[in-house]
């Protein structure tokens, strides 16, 4: 039998990469000569496709463009490396490994990008893989890179299961009919997970491995 699959959202679920993408969006705005969103609202970047939450909040449709390669080029420039991993992450992933779970990283974040903070921050050999988001925007919303981790790994939906922080990862599993267990650790709005319709919350990540393998228990019932 396949051994269940766990899609591992990345920023704000695996990683703290808040305060290295909130200093890049402010940055871009600070280059087109926009506004700077408050700290607030810029904490709601962290998480969804870039674009889309460039044109939700005043950067008009035709600059979202160079939004986009203004943040990149601080991002990817040096400020992407200042990321830290959660405590706990690490024993967390390796306790689900050890328990026969095929674990695959299924970010937002392009998936070069991905890849990179992954080898740097020592998660690469916990994981089984890793999909993400394209650099050209064909490939950005949730649930296309769902589909990819999908595809790459043979996932059955009802032996799969979501894990992340933001709503969009609730979304993007469930179009492809995968529940999602969120992480309060992250940057979600209050409530914004169960709002979604998240079939659990973890509170610490001290906690993830065993509240995964309940999730999937009752899955497999």
């Amino acid at each position: 039998m396949t051994p269940p699959l766990v899609l591992l959202d990345l920023d704000g679920t695996l990683i703290d990469s808040g305060p290295t993408i909130t200093a890049s969006v402010a940055a871009a705005y600070d280059e087109l000569g926009l506004p700077v969103p408050a700290p607030a609202l810029l904490r709601s970047f962290v998480g969804p496709p870039l674009a889309d939450v460039f044109r939700a909040h005043g950067v008009p449709p035709a600059r979202v463009a160079d939004a986009v390669a203004a943040y990149r080029r601080v991002y990817v420039g040096g400020a992407m490396l200042g990321a830290t991993v959660f405590d706990g992450i690490p024993d967390a992933l390796a306790g689900l490994r050890h328990a026969g779970l095929r674990l695959v990283v299924a970010t937002a974040k392009p998936e070069a990008y991905a890849s990179t903070l992954c080898d740097h921050l020592g998660l690469s050999p916990l994981l089984d893989g890793l999909a993400g988001a394209s650099l050209d925007g064909t490939r950005s919303s949730k649930a296309a890179v769902v589909r990819r981790a999908l595809d790459g790994h043979g996932g059955v939906p009802r032996r799969t299961l979501m894990v992340g922080d933001r709503e969009h990862d609730v979304h993007g599993a469930r179009a492809h009919g995968i529940d999602c267990l969120g992480v309060a650790w992250g940057y979600a709005a209050p409530g914004e997970l169960t709002a979604a319709g998240a079939v659990g919350l973890v509170d610490q990540p001290a906690d993830l491995a065993a509240e995964v393998l309940a999730s999937l228990e009752r899955l497999a019932a």
